[in-house]
């Protein structure tokens, strides 16, 4: 089975994610990471993902549309070199809000 990226709760209500981001697992990440979505604001701290492939842009857009079906601004910090060459890659960079 695929190691699935932790989600933990920081203080002052952020989130960090620790762990790779690919297509073995991009589907629990994304349930892991929604169901924390009852903030206000969030911010989700990327700095300890180990390892992406192009369905953790998938991921974040996900978790940006569950963001606001639920009316909670979310945000992305410390967003990985590889991961922010896929989002530009995609042409997806102004749908992500950067911390």
């Amino acid at each position: 089975m695929a190691s699935v990226a932790e989600i933990v709760l920081q203080e002052g209500g952020g989130l960090s994610v620790k762990g790779p981001i690919t297509i073995d697992n991009a589907v629990a990440v994304v349930a892991r990471g929604a169901a924390w979505f009852d903030h206000d604001d969030l911010i989700i701290d990327l700095t300890l993902v180990t390892e992406v492939d192009s369905s953790a842009v998938s991921v974040l857009l996900e978790w940006q549309r569950e963001a606001t079906r639920r009316n909670c601004r979310m945000s992305f910090a410390n967003m990985p070199p590889k991961l922010q060459s896929l989002v530009q890659l995609y042409g997806v960079s102004e749908l992500m809000s950067l911390a």
